[in-house]
């Protein structure tokens, strides 16, 4: 980031803090300098904004980060006062400004970093989503805290967060019921059948041909019509979840599989003539090698679609338990938080089941040369 635009914008967030002591943070609340703790929190953040600003390069990232932390316990601190919460005035406002500004500055100046060791672009590439993710929640919970947001509308994070340790064992219920028995049992099932089926096709071409236009037409077709006829054919229990999510998983591997089989160059393949290798010896030491980074992509794509499917399956009838049950139900009752904590609990094993696909993809595909570059 320019030195330039990052000094106007510590300088901005320094001066956005001064302002905060000058304007009220509410209608009839305690005035910032009254309040314990808050004047050396503030001053403190500005203090170092204004460090962050005469340094003006990396070393402002490091001094504006506490910088950003401080600024956002101020205004966490000032919105326990039930006069600033749901009435907050300019003061209040101002500090989420500056630590929102602060925290930008810092997430924009490390990802424009270059040319950094490997370990430290590691951590970087690590701290700056971390950041960014943390910026988001902030702003969404002094913002429903600040306006005055009714839960039933939108919950503020730590609610959500509160209702989430509450309900462990409701959740842990339901993470079995749709997680371990519908995602993965139809996962394995629909990846394992569209490999085996795109292997099939690329021995037989009259297969590809017929198939992937077949392919086109399943995919395009909604998921809320499937998952009606899956609930009366397979029943309601978890068998009925994982025949969506084959049905949901196996054109996209298909598809991906076919055109990574076709990978190979010409020249390979000659090469595998040359040494008089059988279509079985071709498969193994060619056409799955390079189809691989193809395959993992398709696994990477299902690992999300596949949840997607058994949530949305669970909408059209299940047992008394499941993600999609738990969503369907606390919505009609306005338990909103309680359906907060469940999409947590959706997000977070998307994410880990994407993220355990990428790591087997890295140590399989390590000689790709997008790892090697």
């Amino acid at each position: 980031m320019e030195p330039r635009r990052l000094r106007l914008g510590f300088l901005l967030a320094a001066a956005a803090m001064v302002l905060a002591f000058l304007l009220p943070s509410a209608p009839g609340a305690l005035p910032l300098s009254a309040r314990p703790y808050v004047w050396e929190m503030s001053t403190a953040a500005c203090l170092l904004c204004l460090v962050a600003a005469w340094r003006a390069d990396l070393r402002a990232a490091v001094v504006g980060l506490p910088a950003s932390v401080l600024a956002a316990a101020v205004s966490l601190l000032v919105l326990d006062d039930p006069m600033v919460a749901g009435a907050a005035g300019p003061g209040f406002w101002l500090i989420v400004i500056a630590s929102w500004l602060s925290a930008g500055l810092c997430v924009a100046t490390l990802a424009s970093l270059r040319q950094v060791r490997r370990n430290r672009q590691r951590a970087i590439d690590l701290l700056v989503p971390l950041l960014f993710g943390a910026t988001v929640f902030y702003l969404w919970e002094v913002g429903v805290r600040g306006l005055g947001v009714p839960p039933v509308l939108l919950p503020a994070p730590s609610a959500a967060a509160a209702r989430f340790m509450s309900s462990l064992p409701t959740l842990g219920i339901d993470f079995v019921q749709t997680f371990v028995r519908g995602v993965l049992i139809g996962y394995v099932i629909g990846c394992g059948a569209g490999l085996l089926v795109a292997t099939l096709a690329h021995r037989y071409q009259f297969l590809s041909r017929g198939l992937l236009p077949l392919g086109n037409f399943f995919a395009a077709l909604p998921l809320v019509g499937i998952a009606p006829i899956m609930v009366m054919w397979f029943g309601f229990d978890w068998p009925s979840k994982a025949a969506v999510v084959v049905l949901v998983t196996f054109f996209p591997m298909l598809v991906n599989a076919i055109a990574g089989l076709s990978a190979a160059s010409d020249s390979e393949r000659d090469l595998m003539r040359s040494y008089g290798a059988s279509h079985r010896q071709s498969l193994t030491k060619l056409h799955l090698p390079a189809a691989l980074p193809f395959i993992f992509n398709a696994l990477k794509i299902n690992a999300t679609l596949a949840l997607i499917g058994a949530i949305v399956a669970e909408f059209f009838g299940t047992p008394t338990q499941g993600i999609g049950f738990r969503i369907s139900t606390e919505a009609g009752r306005m338990a909103i938080d309680m359906v907060w904590a469940e999409i947590a609990l959706a997000a977070l094993a998307g994410m880990a089941f994407y993220g355990v696909v990428a790591l087997a993809e890295r140590a399989t595909t390590f000689w790709h040369p997008s790892y090697r570059t």
